[in-house]
C-alpha cells in the first residue's frame, strides 16, 4: 500500500515543462481587465436576449458566455502547472518544535494530507487571482451547460443573431463553426448552403473558431507526407503532436475542476461514499478515469463519436519517417524509440530501429526516447496501475481506452474478463429478428399495400415505411377534399393565415368531423369525406397489424393537413416546416430525456404520415436522435406512402421547409387507452351514414309512389331506435 501512497504523491507534482496550447482563437474580451462572470448566467441571460428579439445583447452575453469558459480553463491550467513547480507546494517541512514522526505505518498519513492543504491553498489563490473572488467555485458550470458547449450551442445562436443584425460574415463564421461539430445537422447544411450564395459573404469567412489548431497542422502534415513533401511536412507533425500534447494537460486540469465534483456529488446521492478515506479514494479514482480519457478526447475530432486510433503512436511513426527521409537519422532514432515506448515489439519500428542505428555506423548512448512521450507514458502508466489496483481490490470501474497498456500491468484476476469484454462485438448481442416479407403481405390484407422500409432500414426502433395504401385517384380525391374545404374557409384548429410552426407558410386543417358537416352543407363532395373515413380507418388497420396486432389500437386524432410555401418569403428562409419533436412526451434536446407528462398528449402511442402528393419542393420527415440534432433517417414523401412509428423519445420527427408548392398529407394518432378514442371520427361516420339513409329513405317512397303493391313481410323495412333516438334502417335478413 506504501507504494500506491508514494505514488499519489508523485503524481501530485507533475513534471515542468509542459508546453501551453495558444487561447482559442475568435473569442476577444468584451470586457478588458475585468474577471470572467459566471458561463451559466451569461449564457441564460443570452438565450433571453435572443428571445426577445435583442441581437445586439444576445451576441455580447453569448460571446461573454464563451470568453468567460475558455478563461475558466486557461486559470485552471496555469494555476495547476504553477502550483506544481512552486517550491512551497512540495511536501512541507514539519514545522519548528514538532517531534520527528518514527517511522512506521503511519508516517506518510500527515504528509499527505499537509502536502494536499499547501497544494489546496496555492490553488485557491491563484484562482481569485485570476478569477476575482470566489475564484472557480464561483464560475462552476452543470453538465447540461458543458454539454450545450461540447455541442457548440452558442454558435448556433450567434449565427441566427449575427444573421439578423446583417453581419454576414459573423453569422457564417458561426455557422461554420457549429456545422463542423454537427455535420449531420440537415438545417444548418442547408443555411451554409444558402450563406455561400449570398454575395456579401466572403469565403474566408468560413472558418472553425474552436477547433484546436493541432488538427489543422496534422492534416497539413499528412497531407505533404502523402505528397512526398517530408521537409515542410516536419515543421507541422511537430506541431500536431505538441498541440496535441498540450490539449491533454488542458483536458487533465479540468477533470479536477467544480464541475467534476458536482457530477461526483450527483452520483453519490443514492448511497454514503463511507469514511474519510473512502471518500478520497472515491474522488482520485474518478479524476483518475477523467485523466486517462483525455487521450481518447485529444484524438476525436470535432463532429466525430470516435478518436483516431492510437493517435499518438501514429504521430510519432509519420515523425520518425520523416525524419529518416530528409536525412535526419538521429531525430528519426528518437521517434522509433518513443514509438516502442508505446509497443516494444512492434515488428516494423523494431526494424526501423536497426536501420538507423545501421546508417549512423556507431552506438550512440545518449539518443533516446523523446523526453516529452517518456514523461507521459510514466505518469499515464502510473495512473493505471492504481486504477486497476482499484478495480481489483474497491470494485471500481474503469475502460482502458489505450491499445498498448502491458499486460503486465493488469492483474491476473481481471485479465481474462477484459479480453472477453475486448473481443466482444456488437453482434454478440443479436437484436430482435425482423419478420420477412412473406409475413407481412399475410398481415397487410391489403392488395398491392408493400413494405418498402423496416425500423433496421430506417436506423431506429419501431419504425416503418409502407407504400401503396391509395391509388393515385384515391390520392386525387382526398387533395380535391382539402382544397374544397380550404376555399369554403374550414381550417380546423389553425384559423390564422400562416402555420403555426413557421411563418413562411400557410397551413390548413380539416378533421374528419369538419369534413362531414360540409358534405352534408354541401360545400364538399360527400365522396371525399366519406374517402377521409374509410382511409383513416384503413391506417388504423395496418399500424395495428404492424405493431400491435395482439392489443388494439384505437383512433385517437385525425387531421388532413396542407402546408403551402409563401412565395417571396424563401429566399433566405432559416427554419423548418415542423420543429422536431416527438408526439406523446416534451423533448429535451440538451438531456436527451423526453418527458411524458402534460401538455404532451401522454396517451398517444403510435403515430402515421400518409402522403397524397410529391408535386412540392423541401417537405420532407425525418427522424433524429434524441439531441434534435443528428439526423439517423429521411423520407421522401408521395402519393400513398405512410409512415408509421411509435410516438414516445425514441422517434424524434422534424418536417424540412416546404421552399414551392402545397404539400398534403394524413396525420393520424393511435392508442391503446379506449377512453382516448376519437369522439369525432364516430360522429362523422354517423352523419354521413345519416345523410345516406335519408337518400334511401327518399328513394324508397319514390318507388313506392310509382308501385302501389305492398311489399312482401319478410322484405319488410322495420324503423329502430338507437339509444340517442336517432332513427337508423335495418333490413330483416331472409
Amino acid at each position: 500500500m506504501l507504494w500506491l501512497l508514494r505514488l499519489l504523491l508523485w503524481l501530485l507534482l507533475p513534471p515542468p515543462g509542459s508546453p501551453e496550447p495558444p487561447e482559442p482563437p475568435g473569442l476577444a474580451q468584451l470586457s478588458p481587465g475585468a474577471p470572467p462572470q459566471a458561463p451559466d448566467l451569461l449564457y441564460a441571460d443570452g438565450l433571453r436576449a435572443y428571445s426577445a428579439g435583442a441581437w445586439g445583447p444576445a451576441v455580447a452575453l453569448l460571446r461573454e458566455a464563451l470568453r468567460s469558459r475558455a478563461a475558466l480553463g486557461l486559470a485552471r491550467r496555469d494555476c495547476g502547472a504553477s502550483c506544481a513547480t512552486e517550491p512551497g507546494a512540495a511536501l512541507p517541512a514539519q514545522p519548528l518544535g514538532a517531534p520527528q514522526p518514527v517511522s512506521g505505518s503511519g508516517t506518510w498519513e500527515p504528509l499527505l494530507l499537509r502536502a494536499t492543504l499547501r497544494r489546496a491553498e496555492c490553488l485557491t489563490q491563484c484562482a481569485a487571482r485570476r478569477l476575482g473572488p470566489g475564484g472557480a467555485a464561483r464560475l462552476r458550470v452543470g453538465g447540461a451547460l458543458r454539454d450545450a458547449f461540447r455541442r457548440r450551442e452558442p454558435y448556433n445562436y450567434l449565427q441566427r443573431a449575427y444573421y439578423q443584425l446583417k453581419k454576414l460574415d459573423l453569422a457564417a463564421s458561426a455557422a461554420h463553426t457549429y456545422f463542423v461539430a454537427n455535420p449531420t445537422h440537415l438545417q444548418m447544411r442547408e443555411d451554409m448552403a444558402k450563406y455561400r450564395r449570398m454575395s456579401g459573404v466572403r469565403p474566408q469567412s468560413f472558418q472553425d473558431l474552436v477547433t484546436p489548431r493541432y488538427w489543422a497542422a496534422y492534416d497539413t502534415g499528412l497531407e505533404l507526407l502523402g505528397q512526398q513533401e517530408a521537409a515542410p511536412a516536419l515543421p507541422k507533425l511537430e506541431e500536431a503532436l505538441q498541440g496535441s500534447l498540450a490539449h491533454v494537460e488542458s483536458c487533465r486540469a479540468s477533470c479536477e475542476g467544480p464541475e467534476e465534483q458536482q457530477g461526483a456529488e450527483e452520483d453519490e446521492e443514492e448511497g454514503s461514499q463511507g469514511g474519510l478515506y473512502e471518500a478520497i479514494a472515491g474522488h482520485w479514482i474518478r479524476v483518475l478515469r477523467c485523466r486517462q480519457h483525455c487521450v481518447a478526447d485529444t484524438a476525436t475530432r470535432p463532429g466525430r463519436s470516435f478518436p483516431v486510433p492510437d493517435f499518438l503512436p501514429s504521430q510519432l511513426r509519420r515523425l520518425h519517417e520523416a525524419y529518416a527521409q530528409v536525412g535526419n537519422v538521429s531525430q528519426a532514432m528518437e521517434n522509433v524509440l518513443s514509438v516502442l515506448l508505446f509497443y516494444p515489439e512492434d515488428e516494423a519500428a523494431k526494424k526501423a530501429l536497426n536501420q538507423y542505428q545501421t546508417r549512423l555506423g556507431e552506438p550512440r548512448p545518449s539518443l533516446g526516447p523523446r523526453e516529452d512521450i517518456r514523461r507521459f507514458i510514466l505518469r499515464s502508466l502510473g495512473e493505471k496501475r492504481q486504477l486497476y489496483y482499484a478495480m481489483e481490490h474497491l470494485g471500481a470501474s474503469f475502460k482502458d481506452p489505450d491499445s498498448w497498456t502491458p499486460e503486465s500491468f493488469i492483474p491476473k484476476a481481471l485479465r481474462e474478463k477484459l479480453r472477453e469484454d475486448q473481443e466482444k462485438r456488437p453482434w454478440d448481442q443479436e437484436p430482435p429478428q425482423t419478420k420477412p416479407l412473406t409475413y407481412w403481405k399475410d398481415v397487410l390484407l391489403l392488395e398491392g399495400v408493400t413494405l418498402t422500409q423496416d425500423a433496421q432500414q430506417l436506423n431506429g426502433s419501431e419504425r416503418a415505411v409502407l407504400d401503396g395504401l391509395l391509388t393515385p385517384a384515391e390520392c386525387g380525391a382526398l387533395l380535391q377534399l382539402a382544397k374544397d374545404a380550404a376555399e369554403a374557409g374550414a381550417r380546423s384548429g389553425y384559423r390564422g393565415r400562416r402555420s403555426p410552426h413557421s411563418p413562411h407558410e400557410r397551413f390548413e386543417g380539416l378533421t374528419v368531423l369538419k369534413a362531414a358537416q360540409l358534405a352534408r352543407a354541401g360545400t364538399v363532395g360527400r365522396a371525399g369525406a366519406k374517402l377521409l373515413l374509410e382511409v383513416s380507418e384503413r391506417v388504423r388497420t395496418l399500424t395495428q397489424a404492424y405493431f400491435s396486432p395482439e392489443r388494439p389500437l384505437h383512433l385517437s386524432f385525425s387531421h388532413l393537413v396542407c402546408r403551402s410555401a409563401i412565395e417571396g418569403e424563401q429566399e433566405q428562409r432559416m427554419d423548418l416546416s415542423h420543429p422536431v419533436h416527438a408526439d406523446n412526451c416534451i423533448l429535451d434536446p440538451d438531456t436527451g430525456e423526453c418527458w411524458r407528462e402534460p401538455p404532451a398528449y401522454t396517451y398517444r402511442d403510435y403515430s402515421g404520415l400518409l402522403y397524397l402528393n410529391d408535386d412540392f419542393k423541401g417537405g420532407d420527415l425525418f427522424f433524429t436522435q434524441p439531441n434534435a440534432l443528428t439526423v439517423t433517417a429521411q423520407v421522401r414523401p408521395r402519393c400513398g406512402r405512410l409512415v408509421a412509428f411509435s410516438s414516445g423519445g425514441e422517434n424524434p420527427h422534424g418536417v424540412w421547409a416546404v421552399t414551392q408548392g402545397r404539400r398534403c398529407a394524413l396525420a393520424l394518432w393511435h392508442t391503446w387507452a379506449a377512453e382516448h378514442r376519437e369522439q369525432e371520427w364516430t360522429e362523422a361516420k354517423e352523419l354521413l351514414q345519416e345523410e345516406e339513409e335519408e337518400e334511401e329513405e327518399e328513394e324508397e317512397e319514390e318507388i313506392l309512389s310509382r308501385d302501389p303493391s305492398p311489399e312482401p313481410p319478410s322484405h319488410k323495412l322495420q324503423r329502430v331506435q338507437d339509444k340517442a333516438g336517432k332513427p337508423l334502417r335495418v333490413r330483416e335478413e331472409l
